[in-house]
């Protein structure tokens, strides 16, 4: 069964940073590009990253560009998204994506607040 288990998520100040952790299970993790996506309350699902099965090339949103940063450790099955200088706007549930064998995969998402 394939799962996507997001952690980290929390409340943060404004500037400060959070590490969110995506662990997958119940297929090759190594061979799918992994996302990580985010919704803010009333908005659209948006993508924030991803990157490939390597992890040796990334894509960003153009307002997250050199403050988030997507790697992944395969030997773990674990993609990661390191934020800093985090800012109120990037308040939103943040969900690990993958296209596993045809089909739409999402974890359940973990909270990201940023507030004073």
């Amino acid at each position: 069964q394939v799962q996507l288990v997001e952690s980290g998520g929390g409340l943060v100040q404004p500037g400060g940073s959070l590490r969110l952790s995506c662990a997958g299970t119940g297929f090759t993790f190594g061979v799918y590009v992994m996302s990580w996506y985010r919704q803010a309350q009333g908005e659209k699902r948006e993508l924030v990253a991803d990157i490939t099965r390597g992890g040796d090339s990334a894509n960003y949103a153009d307002s997250v560009k050199g403050r988030f940063t997507i790697s992944r450790d395969n030997a773990k099955n674990t993609v990661y998204l390191q934020m800093n200088n985090l800012k109120p706007e990037d308040t939103a549930v943040y969900y690990c994506h993958a296209i596993v064998r045809g089909l739409y995969r999402w974890g359940k998402g973990t909270l990201v607040t940023v507030s004073s």
